[in-house]
């Protein structure tokens, strides 16, 4: 049964950078985020998250990256939408995304 639940997800003003950093310290969690640099994704499609792993390793990883403020993860029709918070990023930490993540 599809999820509609809306999750929730730290305001600009409260993205702290440890969590933040500690999001993108994981080389899976890191894939996902360049992924997702180029535009939003369904959950249940993206590829930069190896699909031998268990569901429950995959939702921790989106979990992690959702609670820390580097990405969204909201109801998009029978699936879960996600998508960059590049903007609230780079106001918050200008030059962060690129500098972990080499530029675009």
């Amino acid at each position: 049964m599809p999820s509609t639940t809306e999750l929730p997800h730290p305001d600009r003003a409260a993205l702290e950078i440890g969590a933040v950093l500690f999001a993108l310290s994981d080389p899976e969690r890191r894939e996902l985020v360049r992924e997702l640099r180029e535009g939003p994704q369904d959950a249940a499609n993206c590829i930069a998250i190896d699909p031998s792993l268990p569901k429950s390793t995959k939702s921790h990883l989106m979990k992690v990256l959702r609670e820390s403020g580097v990405i969204r993860n909201e109801p998009n029709g029978r699936n879960r939408r996600l998508t960059l918070r590049d903007a609230d990023l780079e106001a918050r930490f200008p030059g962060l995304l690129d500098a972990v993540l080499g530029p675009r």
